[in-house]
Parts: C-alpha cells; sequence; structure tokens
C-alpha cells in the first residue's frame, strides 16, 4: 500500500525537481563548506570540526558544541546560515512542486474513472 501510484508520481517527479536543481544545490553546499573552512582556519578548528560546525550551522540546528569567538567568524556564520536557509527552501520547494504536480495527476486519474 505504501508504493501506489501516487507516491510513485511524488518520488520520479521529485528525483527530477532534484535532478535539475542539483547544480545549484551543489554550489551551496560548496559555498558552505567552502565559507566553513574559513571561519575554521580563523578560529584554529581542525578540517573536520569546520565542516562539521558549517554544516550544522547551515540547518540552523546549532548544537553548540563548537563556536566562533572571532567577529569575522560570526559573520561567516550569519552567511552560512543564510546559504542554509536558501538550500532548505529550494528542497521544500521542490518537494511541495513533486507534492502538487502528483495529486493533480491522481485527481485526473480519479475524474476518468
Amino acid at each position: 500500500m505504501l508504493l501506489t501510484g501516487l507516491t510513485i508520481t511524488f518520488l520520479k517527479e521529485f528525483g527530477v525537481g532534484l535532478w535539475l536543481s542539483l547544480p545549484l544545490l551543489l554550489s551551496l553546499g560548496a559555498a558552505i563548506a567552502l565559507l566553513g573552512q574559513v571561519a575554521g582556519k580563523k578560529e584554529g578548528w581542525s578540517r573536520f570540526d569546520s565542516f562539521y560546525w558549517s554544516f550544522v550551522t547551515a540547518t540552523t540546528v546549532g548544537y553548540g558544541d563548537i563556536r566562533p569567538v572571532n567577529r569575522a567568524s560570526k559573520v561567516i556564520a550569519l552567511a552560512i546560515a543564510l546559504i542554509g536557509l536558501t538550500m532548505t527552501g529550494i528542497l521544500i520547494a521542490v518537494a511541495v512542486h513533486a507534492a502538487t504536480f502528483a495529486l493533480a495527476v491522481h485527481d485526473a486519474a480519479v475524474k476518468v474513472r
């Protein structure tokens, strides 16, 4: 029952949307990683800690286990958070489009019967 026509249509459309937006999503992810490395270098963190911190910041989780103390790093954190919100918004927009499309196809199929 899980993989009904509605679910399959959604997954196909979501996959296409992700494929089409992949260059933008990869660019945003690269910017997040690069900015995280810049901030990490200023703070004296390891590369892994910098990478970890940048994506925790980008997803707005913000555990607080690693945090910047330099002003420049804090400004970079703001930029990372904004880029992360943009990335999340794009993913949500793709999912909403896929759901809208799948429901429209499902409704049209129900009306034909």
